[in-house]
């Protein structure tokens, strides 16, 4: 039986189990959890729809930690309602190889649906999921069976709200009228330098409104009932997000800290936490003491999410039996299967299809879209010059993210992680910089978004170097667990989209070009289907053993060949090798890597782009053909030329390499 003392022991436990753990760690940030916990138990006790013994139900509803700090405040809520999280994880908090780490990460915790701590991410995670949401609803719902239907709820900072992302997000949101999507903002007004009005003057309810928000009050963060009232409403608003101001108090219960930066990132110190337990009336002073009645109030969400989740397997039935194929074909995407012949009708491009490589994408896309309908995604405003629409796709299958980067990235984390599509997005890769927070999480999180990066290089010409990018492939590809494709034509685009939608591990960027490239002979040079090994040899020396091999990327591949042609004609014995994914190249057999590039014979690689990713393939003595200098604005051909990325440039290089090696032989 529910009283207020039970309510309150609840609540308690988990700020005492959030100053417990961060104490013990000796780092950490305990307020935030100590003054939402009562937001946490109204939440998860009463409106979350979960069940902690199948963490992963298609059904669930979503819950997103945007202040990833406040994690404390997340395990306590998993390990309190069951989820297979214990207590002694919990007092190892922080520590090598636990699954409680400092900040929420997806795939490590049962029950942690995204992996936050940079500030505005989970934000517009949940943005995402509450559009895959919304869309696998329109999809696959059908009259008297609601079989897609859930809510995604987020916990937002006065931090996540100051980052540009939320802005995006946001209007996104309000723009798409994402009716299921409930935000809490916890408007403590505490950041680590201070109180907030030392940098953050905004109307916060006004600015939501603006995009279009169903926005309330909370004024006292303690006060449950009014807590449980503002989810209630922002239940019954069907059209538009909520958001749910909540004025807290960081640090509740600590005499000396609540309501100061000293309780946000830092253990409140071993005699606060006595004053704290003391102040709040609890029983012991021992560390991580959970009252068994506490215990089992809370762990009463086993046997209500068993019971949902039921509930919803009984409609699940009715559904399969009313709609076999439509029940078919919605297991299949959720379990991230590819149905039977996905790359059928893929086309084939010959050598009089020369064309840009974003030009074959867009085709080799629209290709895949009949036949893979999870296929779901759009451009920051570019999908002309990305060739990112799907022709005919249906209501929501084109997203137009707008001029917003960073958010799309973001959000198409979260359709990723909601499960059901594959997502792409595109913008110009110089544009890339304003995404690389959210790639770098997709990268950790091992999401598998699509990003159609165009524009790749000096190749775009007149825009000039404010959009030619130099150093974007290289700090792309030293991102752990990223995948960077560049084709050099057509051919390799076919394959390049293959390769992506196969690859389940990490991120793959696709980087294409805005100029016209030639489309390699197939029936003279090596297939393109060497791709899938990262690198491959185009064109070998005559009787197969090289003196010198000329290796590149994308529109450089056409340079690469020119010089191959060239040398070999001077007499020499060249190998031309197309090296598109340096990611995948590295995943090979030595052996292998060694039938390519045979150690002991020089190398020259030319790639219009910084050339810090080339130095381990060249070898010591190697020469690298690339750019180190910003670009300018001309005719793309001119400064090909200008800055020597030519056919000549690469047999000079060639040339004095052969003429400084000794015959490896």
């Amino acid at each position: 039986m529910e009283t207020p003392a039970l309510e309150q022991l609840c609540i308690d436990t988990v700020r005492t189990l959030s100053m417990d753990a961060v104490q013990q760690a000796e780092s950490g940030h305990p307020g935030t959890a100590m003054a939402l916990a009562p937001l946490a138990y109204v939440l998860w006790q009463r409106h979350l729809r979960y069940n902690p013994t199948n963490p992963d139900w298609a059904d669930r509803d979503r819950f997103v930690l945007s202040c990833g700090h406040a994690c404390m405040l997340l395990y306590s809520a998993l390990y309190l309602t069951g989820y297979d999280l214990t207590l002694d994880e919990i007092k190892q908090f922080r520590q090598w190889g636990t699954r409680t780490p400092g900040h929420s990460e997806h795939g490590v915790t049962p029950g942690v649906e995204a992996t936050t701590g940079p500030l505005g991410q989970g934000t517009g995670n949940a943005v995402g999921m509450a559009i895959a949401e919304a869309q696998l609803a329109t999809l696959f719902n059908r009259p008297g069976h609601q079989i897609v239907d859930h809510y995604t709820y987020f916990l937002a900072s006065d931090g996540d709200l100051m980052e540009g992302i939320s802005h995006e997000a946001c209007s996104l949101a309000g723009h798409l009228k994402l009716g299921k999507l409930i935000g809490f903002y916890d408007d403590n007004h505490i950041t680590i330098d201070g109180d907030t009005a030392l940098a953050f003057s905004d109307d916060t309810a006004k600015r939501f409104e603006a995009y279009g928000w169903h926005v309330q009050r909370v004024a006292d963060g303690n006060d449950l009932n009014a807590l449980d009232q503002a989810i209630k409403n922002a239940r019954q608003t069907p059209d538009a997000p909520s958001l749910i101001i909540v004025r807290t108090h960081i640090g509740w219960g600590s005499p000396h800290k609540q309501d100061t930066a000293e309780a946000h990132g830092a253990p409140l110190g071993v005699d606060e936490v006595k004053l704290t337990k003391q102040k709040l009336g609890w029983p012991t002073l021992e560390p991580f003491f959970v009252p068994d009645e506490a215990l089992a109030q809370w762990r009463r969400a086993r046997e209500r999410g068993g019971r949902l989740e039921a509930e919803w397997r009984k409609k699940w039935d009715a559904y399969r039996k009313a709609h076999p194929d439509l029940a078919a074909e919605l297991e299949r995407r959720l379990a991230g299967g590819l149905p039977d012949g996905w790359d059928a009708a893929l086309p084939a491009f010959g050598p009089k299809d020369a064309q840009a490589t974003r030009a074959a994408s867009g085709k080799v896309l629209n290709a895949l879209a009949p036949k893979l309908p999870e296929l779901i995604g759009g451009s920051a405003d570019l999908a002309g010059s990305n060739n990112t629409d799907i022709k005919g796709g249906g209501p929501g299958r084109n997203i137009h993210f707008g001029v917003r980067e960073h958010g799309m990235a973001a959000v198409v984390n979260g359709i990723c992680l909601h499960q059901g599509f594959i997502p792409f997005c595109g913008t110009f890769l110089i544009f890339s910089d304003y995404m690389r927070p959210s790639i770098r999480l997709a990268a950790l999180t091992h999401l598998r978004p699509i990003y159609i990066f165009t524009h790749d290089s000096i190749g775009l010409g007149e825009d000039g170097p404010t959009h030619q990018p130099i150093e974007q492939l290289s700090t792309l590809r030293a991102i752990p667990n990223m995948t960077v494709i560049r084709p050099a034509d057509a051919t390799e685009v076919v394959e390049a989209w293959r390769a992506a939608i196969l690859h389940k591990n990490g991120p793959v960027a696709l980087v294409l070009t805005r100029q016209k490239v030639s489309v390699v002979d197939r029936a003279t040079y090596a297939p393109a289907a060497g791709l899938h090994r990262g690198g491959y040899v185009l064109a070998d020396a005559p009787g197969g053993k090289p003196e010198i091999v000329l290796m590149g990327t994308g529109s450089e591949v056409e340079l690469v060949l020119g010089a191959y042609e060239k040398l070999k004609a001077d007499g020499r014995k060249p190998r031309a090798v197309s090296m598109p994914c340096l990611e995948f190249f590295a995943t090979q057999p030595q052996s292998y890597r060694d039938s390519v590039l045979p150690p002991g014979v020089p190398r020259v690689a030319i790639e219009a782009a910084a050339p810090q990713s080339w130095y381990r393939w060249v070898g010591e003595h190697g020469t690298i053909v690339g750019i180190e200098r910003f670009g300018a604005s001309a005719p793309y051909q001119r400064i090909y030329q200008e800055l020597g990325l030519t056919v000549e440039r690469v047999v000079d290089a060639a040339q004095r390499l052969l003429a400084t090696s000794r015959d490896p032989r």
